[in-house]
């Protein structure tokens, strides 16, 4: 494995915005490219997104999935060379691409991987997309190979995913939303109807989000701060004890908070886990 320092060296990450008409539901594209001499472990923490994934590892073909909402810490191996083209779409905003062609809802995705060819077949075109995207030298090309392909793919407009998309945006920009039963009075619906929306649309539970956005900000002040006041942060993010919030956290992240803020940015460090991060 190599330090943080060595993997950022040598490892390409950067975010691109969509074209405008897919900016509704596209959250953002993330590029990496990597050059590496020793394997490196990255770990993600997945945020309640769908991904389109196109990837070259080495000499071998080029590949593309999506990936439904990972329920899990997600790591991979990164060594050798290799290339990655993803497509992050906002919570709820894949729901749009299934509409059209009559697909069922994102949570037969969730937690899954399923090559790009299956869930839009080869009528559409996708078994020809891979390359397209990934051989391009330049990073621009490779952008408008993304824009291209969704916008061929021609988003229906979805009322029910719009309200997925507004309230997964409500739950992680406001910290006062710690429950459900907030979530679903703010939209005057039960909480049984909030529960079929998100399942329809996002993938997971309306609970799921919420817990999992307070984590990313856990992850978010515990990098770099050992001796961060962890009973402080669980109340301000609306967790009833310390406890509560050291059981979730080590239940994502497979560490405990604390050992977390003092591992952060070692080896097996974690690529991205802020809001819009890389991968998944």
């Amino acid at each position: 494995m190599v330090g943080a320092g060595e993997l950022f060296s040598r490892v390409r990450f950067r975010r691109r915005a969509a074209a405008g008409p897919l900016r509704p539901y596209v959250e953002h594209y993330w590029l990496i490219d990597w050059d590496l001499e020793r394997p490196h472990l990255s770990q993600v923490v997945p945020h309640p997104s769908v991904n389109i994934v196109f990837q070259r590892h080495g000499a071998g073909p080029p590949g593309a999935e999506v990936a439904g909402v990972g329920l899990g810490l997600f790591s991979i191996t990164l060594e050798g060379t290799g290339r990655v083209c993803g497509v992050q779409f906002r919570p709820g905003g894949f729901r749009p691409f299934l509409t059209r062609r009559g697909h069922g809802t994102v949570g037969e995705l969730t937690g899954r991987r399923e090559p790009l060819s299956e869930v839009f077949p080869a009528a559409d075109g996708v078994s020809f997309v891979p390359g397209t995207v990934l051989t391009p030298a330049e990073e621009d090309e490779r952008v408008a190979a993304l824009d291209a392909f969704l916008l061929g793919l021609g988003p229906e407009p979805d009322p029910a995913a719009g309200r997925a998309m507004e309230l997964a945006h409500l739950v992680r920009t406001d910290r006062g939303i710690t429950r459900v039963e907030q979530l679903a009075r703010h939209e005057g619906v039960s909480v049984r109807s909030l529960q079929r929306l998100f399942a329809n649309c996002v993938g997971v539970s309306p609970k799921w989000v919420i817990l999992r956005y307070r984590i990313h900000e856990a992850l978010e002040q515990a990098a770099g701060h050992p001796d961060i006041d962890w009973a402080r942060l669980a109340g301000e993010l609306g967790y009833s004890d310390q406890a509560h919030l050291v059981r979730d956290f080590t239940g994502t992240v497979g560490l405990p908070p604390a050992e977390y803020a003092r591992a952060a940015g070692g080896p097996a460090s974690y690529l991205d886990s802020s809001p819009g991060s890389a991968g998944h």
